[in-house]
């Protein structure tokens, strides 16, 4: 066991060989490089299911020891100053690496394919490899130091895939937004890291927490600076994770690669901030002004994530507003000092995260496919609707990852997040309502996302944002019932035509009639060849290909099963469960205790409200985007009686003030380029004016006086040597009487 421990610091570097024979192949041997990406690809893989069996060995080894292991080697010595370089082993870095591992693999697996007509496949390949990297450093760092030096790796990877496709102004500007805001969470990281080492005199975790709490205890320390010191820390987490106010870079990093957004936005980059307040929660804990402001950042975060994700129309964006919202959960219940709760959900969330965005993932790629449908189209979810019939196994995915995080038992996140309401019910009863609330409202925002992106029926109008008309509250299917004629009419005028201008796009296609396939209890799929590009387009989405749908199928199972390591089998409640063996020493090292077994009475009735409230968040998303009567008839009667009178301009009224709070983002992102961007503008220009006007100006004032004393002078003399000599003695001779005070200074004047 011993042995296993001091091999554990090859955990960040097995993936870092991907990268660096890339960029060497690239740089030598470019064709052969890019000819065997393939081999590239399974290499990558490769090394991190060598990682993933090595964290799994670690993570039972620490379920079976409970022990904490820390390694650090001297790297700078000089008098008093001693930093030291290592790696610490416990039961955080255990569950971050099976995370980070098993996440990975999964996304790598489906980038194969979902990356694989991409001319910038190797490059993709390269910035996953080395985020891994990073984010495997980040967890397995012994110190503060080390942490900042991976947490900025972590920041420039994201930065490289957020803005992968940087020939794409959204994704050019999306890439520098999340740039710029993390930077000013790090800068407060970096502040605060300063801050404790001059309190400390240390960056290693063990001897900051020991040193910090024996000062605590002593009353030693500035009660405010240590507050300050210890925000500061927590902004890195706060840009990091996605929290208010600095969460504003998410939604916009869904420009990049959807394996992107299902990787660093679902269980690792966005999971930085989680861990590093788990991380410093000792330090934390003992100041409560921190710990309150974690739970009211937490809290807020919650219910803005949940309420801004009500009407997008991107699936991805959408999905975004749930990863903050969830973050949030995780964000309250350590600020409540539910260490278990947090990591609870932290697992759970992953991989139903995971499993979303990759389902979404398959989505777009079966809707990019369809003839006319360009990238901006295919992820609208006004556009899609009626899929069920043409990607079955997506769907079912997605239903099963949407189910998990809207709290439905018995999948993964209804036993976390189920725990972190009754945590905050003895913890504040408002802060319990507002995250009870968001249960709901984040079963009815899942639900709308479903079924916009598979359903699609026509249903319920109300006004849009301006006022001006009506509009459906959900997309009317192009694939569904009756609509299938119209699309055939239209492509079989395109090909008689062979007109620019068509119902799908303005390109000229060419259909090949020997391509037809006819697939069991599914329409034809055409192929279409463009004549222009090298591409294919079909008449209806299709399912994905198998390795893409292997991951759905893999993260599926993690969806359905993970939340039994938080579930107690003893019924006798003499032992615990496995995910409090495994977090045992982390919470010895609270001062907590670990939770006992709870009566399942207990337990079955304190689960009840938060599944009553899922299952109202879903019926009310059936009501509004899919009709739940028999027939149409009774349904049209209901909405006309809701369209009549003083009923519905109410209606309409409370519709559009909360579609435009969620569609505008609650308006924080105008507030900031108003406030913020419009200030340094400002600012710029003054300083730009004031540069110019009085320094340049000073300066090239003196040139000029200078110039014309100097063109002056010039006239005054007329060559003659005795005339300056008698000249200069004269002054001369003048300075030198006042100097004695023969003459009077008056006298002069």
């Amino acid at each position: 066991m011993e042995q296993t421990y001091q091999y554990a610091w090859i955990i960040p570097f097995v993936p870092l060989p991907v990268p660096i024979l890339i960029g060497v192949g690239l740089l030598l041997f470019p064709t052969v490089t890019k000819n065997l990406r393939r081999m590239w690809a399974f290499l990558n893989i490769l090394l991190l299911n060598i990682v993933m069996i090595f964290s799994t060995n670690l993570s039972i080894e620490q379920i079976n020891s409970n022990s904490i292991y820390q390694y650090v080697w001297s790297w700078t010595l000089n008098n008093d100053f001693s930093f030291e370089f290592g790696y610490l082993i416990d039961p955080l870095t255990s569950i971050m690496s099976m995370l980070i591992t098993t996440v990975g693999i999964m996304v790598l697996i489906y980038s194969d394919n979902y990356m694989a007509h991409d001319q910038g496949y190797l490059r993709f390949l390269s910035y996953m490899s080395f985020f891994s990297t990073s984010m495997l450093g980040l967890v397995t760092s012994s110190n503060l130091i080390q942490i900042y030096i991976f947490w900025e790796l972590v920041g420039v990877c994201s930065y490289l895939l957020i803005g992968f496709w940087f020939t794409r102004p959204l994704a050019a500007n999306a890439c520098q937004k999340a740039f710029v805001t993390n930077r000013v969470g790090d800068f407060g990281l970096l502040l605060g890291i300063i801050g404790f080492y001059w309190i400390t005199g240390s960056f290693e975790f063990m001897d900051l927490f020991e040193i910090f709490n024996n000062l605590i205890y002593n009353n030693q320390v500035n009660s405010p600076f240590v507050t300050l010191c210890a925000a500061l820390l927590f902004a890195g987490a706060v840009a990091k994770s996605a929290q208010f106010p600095l969460h504003v870079w998410l939604p916009d990093a869904m420009e990049g690669p959807t394996p992107i957004s299902a990787l660093i936005h679902a269980a690792t980059m966005v999971a930085a901030g989680i861990f590093l307040v788990a991380r410093l929660l000792p330090l934390f804990i003992v100041i409560p002004h921190i710990m309150n402001i974690i739970s009211l950042i937490g809290i807020i975060t919650v219910l803005l994530g949940a309420t801004l994700a009500l009407a997008q129309k991107d699936i991805k964006r959408g999905l975004a507003y749930s990863t903050m919202s969830q973050l949030g959960y995780m964000m309250l219940a350590l600020g409540m000092g539910s260490y278990r709760s947090a990591l609870f959900h932290l697992i759970t969330h992953a991989y139903s995260k995971a499993l979303l965005f990759l389902g979404s993932g398959s989505v777009i790629h079966s809707m990019e496919t369809v003839v006319g449908y360009s990238p901006d189209k295919s992820q609208n979810m006004v556009l899609m609707g009626g899929l069920t019939k043409y990607v079955p196994i997506t769907k079912t995915s997605f239903l099963v990852g949407t189910l998990s995080l809207c709290g439905i038992p018995p999948l993964a996140c209804f036993w976390s997040k189920d725990e972190i309401l009754n945590d905050s019910w003895l913890y504040s009863p408002i802060f319990a309502i507002i995250a009870w609330t968001t249960a709901g409202l984040t079963a009815f925002y899942m639900f709308r996302i479903y079924l916009l992106t598979f359903e699609g029926h026509l249903n319920v109008y109300f006004q849009n944002y301006s006022g001006k008309k009506n509009m459906a509250l959900y997309s009317i299917s192009i694939w569904g019932k009756g609509c299938s004629k119209i699309i055939k009419k239209n492509f079989r005028l395109l090909k008689i035509q062979n007109t620019n201008s068509s119902f799908f796009s303005k390109n000229t296609y060419r259909s090949d009639e020997n391509l037809k396939k006819i697939n069991r209890g599914q329409p034809f799929i055409n192929i279409i060849h463009f004549e222009n590009e090298n591409k294919k387009a079909y008449l209806y989405p299709y399912e994905s290909d198998n390795t893409m749908l292997f991951s759905l199928l893999v993260l599926v199972l993690f969806t359905l099963f993970v939340g039994s390591l938080g579930i107690p089998f003893n019924q006798e409640g003499r032992d615990l469960d496995i995910l409090s063996k495994w977090l045992a020493p982390s919470i010895n090292l609270l001062h907590q205790k670990s939770k006992d077994l709870t009566d399942w009475y207990e337990f079955l009735k304190d689960a009840i409200s938060s599944v009553s409230i899922s299952y109202l968040g879903i019926l009310l998303a059936s009501f509004l985007y899919k009709p739940i009567f028999s027939s149409f008839k009774n349904f049209d009667l209901i909405n006309s009686f809701i369209k009549i009178g003083p009923r519905r301009n109410r209606w309409d009224k409370i519709l559009n003030v909360l579609y435009n709070w969620s569609y505008n983002r609650a308006y924080l992102d105008v507030l900031y380029t108003t406030s913020l961007s419009g200030s340094i503008r400002e600012l710029s220009q003054l300083t730009h004016f004031f540069d110019r006007r009085v320094i340049d100006g000073i300066t090239n004032g003196v040139g000029v006086v200078s110039f014309f004393v100097g063109e002056g002078i010039k006239y005054v003399g007329g060559g003659r040597i005795s005339s300056y000599l008698f000249l200069y003695f004269s002054c001369l001779s003048i300075f030198f009487l006042l100097f004695l005070g023969i003459i009077p200074v008056e006298f002069i004047r």
